[in-house]
C-alpha cells in the first residue's frame, strides 16, 4: 500500500504545533506535572490515530471500511476542532504579557467553554441533526406555464449517499415516509444516491421502491454514481457497476434518465422534464449533454430540468437566450454540511449553493436542494437535510414564495 507521506507529514507538524502550545498554557496554568504529562501523552496518542486514519485505503477498501473512517475521522475533528478554538482565545489572553501584565483568565476561561461548546455542538451535528429532516415549501409562478399544471406539486431530494448509514433503512424510511406524505403529482431525484459504488444501494432498494406519486419518480445521476471515487479491478468491472445501478433504479421504479427527457401530461396540456447526467466542472467527469437530452431547446415547450451540479446551470442555462428553460433543479454542494444563520463555506466554491436563484433578466430559475445525506464527515451542523416541496403557479407576473416546516 502507497502511503500519503505529504499528508500525513502535514497532520502531525499541526498535531505537535497545536498540541506543543495547550501543553506550555497548561504547565503554566495549571503547574500540576501529572495534568500536563497526561496531556502529553494522551496527544502523541491522538497523532498515532490520525495517522491511522490517514492511511486507511479509501478508494479500495470495502464500504464498512470507508463507514469506519468517516467515523474515526469526524472523531478526530471532534477534538482538534475545539483545541484549535482553545489555543486561538488562550493566544489572545496571552497578549497582555507583552506589557508584563498577566495571562487573562477570563479571555481563557471564556477558550474553554467556547472550545467545550464546538465539542457538543459538533457532536449533535453528527448524532441529532443528521437525520433531523426538514421540508421546504416554495411556490413558484410562471406565466407560460400550461394551464393544467396550475396547483402541481412537486417534491425534489437529492444526494441520499445511503452507504453512509451501512444497512440501516431508519433514515431511508422516515425520508420515504415524509415524502409520501407531501402527496407529490411527481417525485424528483437529482443524483449522488451512494458514495461510491452501486453495492450500497441493495439495502435500500424495497424501501426507496415504496416512494409512491401519480407521476412516478424520476432521478438522474450525480458524480458518486458513476464509480469514479473507487478502484477497480477493470474497466469492464466499472461498466458492470454503473449497468447495475441503472438495472436497480428500474428495479425501485424510478424513471433514470440519462441525457434525455420525459414528457409529463395533463389533459392537453405537457411539460417536459430534461435529465442530463452530471456536469462537472473540475474536478468532476463530465457526462452530461443537455442537446442530447432535449434537442429543441428553443421550442415552446415548459421544461424542467434536472441537473445534478449547479454550475451547468450557471454555465449554460442561465442567461442563455436560445435556451428556453424556466427552471432548473439541482443538488449536490450539501451547503458543505454546514449552515449558520443562512451562512455557508459552501458560497465561497459554489455562488449558487443553496435555495432559489435567477438570472438577470427572471427568465431562467434554479433550486438547489441542499440533500438529505452526508458524505466524508457524518453531520451537518446546521444544513439540515432538506426535501423540497414545489408547487408551480400559473400567474403574470414572475415571483417565488416560500415558507419552510421543520419536521420532528
Amino acid at each position: 500500500m502507497r502511503l500519503p507521506i505529504l499528508p500525513m507529514i502535514i497532520l502531525i507538524a499541526f498535531n505537535l504545533l497545536v498540541d506543543g502550545y495547550i501543553w506550555s498554557v497548561l504547565r503554566r496554568v495549571v503547574c500540576n506535572r501529572r495534568v500536563s504529562k497526561a496531556y502529553a501523552v494522551s496527544s502523541l496518542l491522538l497523532i498515532l490515530y490520525a495517522v491511522v486514519i490517514v492511511a486507511l485505503p479509501r478508494r479500495r477498501g470495502g464500504d464498512s471500511l470507508l463507514l469506519a473512517d468517516m467515523w474515526m475521522l469526524y472523531s478526530y475533528f471532534t477534538i482538534y476542532v475545539p483545541k484549535l478554538v482553545f489555543a486561538l482565545f488562550s493566544l489572545s489572553a496571552m497578549l497582555p504579557m507583552l506589557w508584563k501584565r498577566h495571562i487573562s483568565r477570563p479571555l481563557l476561561l471564556t477558550g474553554t467553554v467556547v472550545a467545550v461548546f464546538t465539542f457538543v455542538v459538533m457532536w449533535w451535528g453528527a448524532l441529532v441533526n443528521r437525520t433531523r429532516c426538514q421540508v421546504k415549501e416554495i411556490t413558484l409562478c410562471f406565466d407560460r406555464l400550461p394551464e393544467a399544471f396550475d396547483g402541481y406539486r412537486m417534491v425534489q431530494f437529492s444526494d441520499f449517499h445511503v452507504g453512509t448509514y451501512g444497512s440501516d433503512t431508519t433514515f431511508v424510511s422516515e425520508v420515504v415516509k415524509t415524502i409520501n406524505g407531501l402527496n407529490p403529482d411527481v417525485i424528483f431525484f437529482t443524483g449522488d444516491i451512494v458514495n461510491r459504488r452501486t453495492d450500497e444501494l441493495p439495502p435500500f432498494t424495497a424501501t426507496l421502491s415504496r416512494l409512491s406519486a401519480p407521476d412516478g419518480v424520476i432521478s438522474i445521476l450525480g458524480n458518486h454514481d458513476y464509480g469514479d471515487y473507487s478502484e477497480w479491478p477493470s474497466a469492464q468491472a466499472k461498466a458492470d457497476n454503473l449497468t447495475r445501478m441503472h438495472a436497480l433504479q428500474a428495479d425501485m421504479g424510478w424513471s433514470l434518465l440519462l441525457n434525455s427527457s420525459e414528457i409529463l401530461k395533463r389533459g392537453g396540456d405537457s411539460i417536459a422534464v430534461v435529465g442530463v447526467e452530471n456536469w462537472g466542472d473540475p474536478p468532476f467527469s463530465v457526462y452530461g449533454d443537455l442537446g442530447k437530452a432535449y434537442p429543441a431547446l428553443g421550442d415552446s415547450v415548459f421544461k424542467i430540468l434536472l441537473t445534478h451540479n449547479p454550475a451547468h446551470w450557471v454555465e449554460e442555462v442561465a442567461s442563455c437566450d436560445s435556451v428556453e428553460i424556466p427552471l432548473s433543479l439541482s443538488g449536490h454542494t450539501h451547503a458543505m454540511q454546514i449552515e449558520v444563520g443562512g451562512w455557508s463555506p459552501a458560497k465561497y466554491r459554489y455562488p449558487t449553493w443553496g435555495g432559489l436563484y435567477s438570472d438577470s433578466d427572471g427568465s431562467h430559475m434554479l433550486y438547489v436542494n441542499i440533500g438529505v445525506g452526508a458524505v466524508a464527515l457524518p453531520m451537518r451542523i446546521g444544513a439540515t437535510p432538506e426535501i423540497t416541496l414545489i408547487t408551480l403557479r400559473r400567474c403574470q407576473a414572475e415571483s417565488a414564495t416560500s415558507s419552510q416546516t421543520i419536521i420532528k
